[in-house]
C-alpha cells in the first residue's frame, strides 16, 4: 500500500492496524478523519479488524454538516493522523492518533509492498498475522476478536444530503464482500493487479473499491494523493495495471493525452481503466480510445447499494453503457406507477430498482427514510435508465434532476449533454429542465465554451442537438458559464444550476 512516497507491506499493515484495533475494541462507532493518507487506510482496516463500525469524515465538510454527522452517528472516538488539525466540532471526542507503521517497521519507499494474506472484510481476522518486512524479529499481531457476522455494520457512509441533512447509510460486511467479489468476477481482478488512484477516502469509490478492493484481492494500491495526468502516467508506466477515476479525471487525461506520447503509451499499457461516480461523456471515451486504443470501462453504483452493474473486461465495450448487472444483483426498470418495464429496446425510460447482497441495511436512525427507499425488497435508486436488446443498462439521469418531461416526451439529460459535448466549441455542458407554461418543462443547456471570447450561439447549439438526436430534445434556452459547479467527486451539482 503506497500513498505518495510512503509504503506499508501487508505485514506492517497488519501490525499497525492490529495495534490500533486493540485500542478501539468495544467502541460503538469510531469516526475516521479521512484524509488521503496511509493513516486513514490503517484506521479503517483497524476498525474492520476490531469489528467496530467506522464513520469516514470528509475533511472539507462544513461545520454545520459535520456537527450533524457527529450528532447522528454518535462515535465514541475519532481516529486521525498525528499531525491532523481537527475542527472544534470534534473536540468533545476522544482522539486516537493512528501510527502508520508497526513498532520497529518503517513506512517508507524502501519497504517493498507485496501480496499477503489480508483476507478483507469477508475473511477471517486471524489470517492477518504475517511478519512485517523490515523487522527481523517479526512483529507479533495481537489476538483480535473473532470475525463478526456478515450483517454486522462495517461502515456508516453519509450521503451528499441534496434533499435534506445527510443520511448515514449503514453498510454491512456482507455488502462490501459481495461487491468486491462481484467486481473481481467482472474485471478479472486478482492479486497480481496494482491499482493507481487519487480518489477521496470518505466515499465508497476511493475507500471501498480503491483501498479495501486491492486488500481483499491480495494486490497493491498506489494512491497519488492529488490527481495529475503526470502521476497517472508515471505509475501506469511503472507497473500499475488498473486505474480508477471519475469523469473529471478522465476528461483531464483526454485533454492531455494528445500532446503526450508517454502518457498515451502508459494508458495503452494498462489492463483496465475504470470510470465511475458519474457518467463519462461519450466524447471523452472516444478521445481516449483514439489516442490509446484502450476503452474506459464504466460501472454503476450508489452509497446505499455499492456496485450494481459494470461493463465486463471480457465483454464488448459500449461507450455510454454501464454494462450488465453484477453477479448476485437483480435489476429492473419501473414506470412511475410501479409497473415493470420489460422492453429491451433502448428507448423505454424507467427508474432503476435493485436488490441483492450488495445493499445497505438502512439509514442510521431513520426508519422512515429507510422504508421510503424500498418498494418491497427492491431499493428505489432514483436513477433513470433504458436497457438495450442485449440487456446492457444506459443511465439517462437522476429522476429528480435529469428526467425532463417536455411536450409529452420523457427526455434524459445525459444524451443531450453528450450531443452538446460533440460540438467543437463546447468544453463542458449540463442540461436541466425548467417550468414552461406550454411544454410543461423546457430543456435548458448550461455550457462552458471552449473559447469564452467566442462562444457559439444558442441557436447553433440547439440546431446541433436537433440534428444529432431529435427536434424535441433541443435546448430551448442556453446559458453560458465560466465553470460548472461540482462536488468533491466531480459530479455536477445541478440543483445549484437550477437555483441560478
Amino acid at each position: 500500500m503506497r500513498f505518495g512516497d510512503r509504503e506499508l507491506t501487508y505485514g506492517a499493515l497488519a501490525c499497525a492496524a492490529g495495534a490500533a484495533a486493540e485500542r478501539i475494541s468495544g467502541a460503538g462507532r469510531v469516526a475516521v478523519w479521512a484524509t488521503p493518507t496511509l493513516e486513514t487506510a490503517v484506521g479503517v482496516v483497524a476498525a474492520l479488524l476490531a469489528g467496530v463500525p467506522a464513520v469516514p469524515l470528509n475533511p472539507r465538510t462544513g461545520e454545520r454538516e459535520l456537527a450533524h454527522i457527529i450528532q447522528d452517528s454518535a462515535p465514541r472516538l475519532v481516529l486521525a493522523a498525528p499531525d491532523d488539525e481537527l475542527p472544534p466540532v470534534l473536540a468533545a471526542l476522544e482522539r486516537i492518533d493512528i501510527e502508520a507503521a508497526a513498532p520497529g517497521d518503517k513506512a517508507g519507499p524502501g519497504d517493498k509492498a507485496g501480496p499477503g494474506s489480508m483476507a478483507g472484510p469477508g475473511g477471517a481476522a486471524g489470517h492477518v498475522g504475517a511478519a512485517g518486512h523490515g523487522n527481523p524479529s517479526g512483529p507479533v499481531v495481537r489476538a483480535l476478536p473473532a470475525e463478526p457476522g456478515p450483517e454486522t455494520a462495517a461502515l456508516v457512509v453519509y450521503t451528499s444530503g441534496t434533499t435534506g441533512p445527510p443520511k448515514g447509510a449503514v453498510l454491512p460486511r456482507r455488502a462490501i464482500a459481495a461487491t468486491l467479489d462481484a467486481l473481481a468476477d467482472a474485471w478479472g481482478w486478482t492479486g497480481d493487479d496494482v491499482l493507481v488512484q487519487a480518489l477521496p477516502l470518505f466515499h465508497v469509490h476511493g475507500l471501498i473499491l480503491g483501498v479495501l478492493g486491492p486488500l481483499r484481492r491480495g494486490g497493491a494500491v498506489r494512491h497519488l494523493g492529488r490527481f495529475s495526468a503526470e502521476g497517472v502516467g508515471r505509475e501506469l508506466g511503472a507497473g500499475a495495471t488498473m486505474l480508477f477515476g471519475v469523469p473529471t479525471m478522465y476528461h483531464r487525461l483526454a485533454e492531455a493525452v494528445d500532446g503526450d506520447p508517454e502518457l498515451a503509451k502508459s494508458l495503452a499499457g494498462a489492463r483496465l481503466l475504470v470510470s465511475g461516480s458519474a457518467a463519462l461523456p461519450v466524447h471523452d471515451h472516444e478521445r481516449i480510445f483514439a489516442a490509446t486504443g484502450r476503452r474506459v470501462v464504466e460501472r454503476y453504483g450508489m452509497t446505499e447499494t455499492l456496485m450494481n452493474t459494470s461493463v465486463r473486461v471480457d465483454g464488448e465495450p459500449c461507450p455510454g453503457s454501464v454494462g450488465h448487472p453484477l453477479p448476485g444483483v437483480e435489476l429492473r426498470l419501473v414506470e412511475e406507477d410501479g409497473t415493470e418495464i420489460t422492453a429491451l429496446d433502448g428507448q423505454a425510460v424507467g427508474e432503476i430498482q435493485v436488490r441483492g447482497p450488495n445493499l445497505f441495511t438502512g439509514y442510521l436512525n431513520r426508519p422512515d427514510a429507510t422504508a421510503a427507499a424500498f418498494d418491497g425488497d427492491w431499493f428505489r435508486t432514483g436513477d433513470m435508465a433504458v436497457r438495450a436488446p442485449d440487456g446492457q443498462v444506459r443511465i439517462v439521469g437522476r429522476k429528480a434532476t435529469d428526467l425532463i418531461k417536455s411536450g409529452g416526451y420523457k427526455i434524459g439529460a445525459g444524451e443531450i449533454e453528450n450531443a452538446l459535448l460533440e460540438h467543437p466549441q463546447v468544453r463542458e455542458a449540463a442540461v436541466t429542465g425548467e417550468p414552461d407554461d406550454d411544454l410543461g418543462e423546457r430543456v435548458v443547456a448550461w455550457v462552458v465554451p471552449a473559447d469564452p471570447a467566442r462562444p457559439p450561439s444558442g441557436d447553433e447549439l440547439a440546431g446541433h442537438v436537433a440534428s444529432q438526436l431529435a427536434p424535441h430534445k433541443r435546448p430551448r434556452t442556453v446559458r453560458f458559464l465560466d465553470a460548472l459547479p461540482r462536488n468533491d467527486m466531480g459530479k455536477i451539482m445541478k440543483r445549484s444550476l437550477s437555483r441560478g
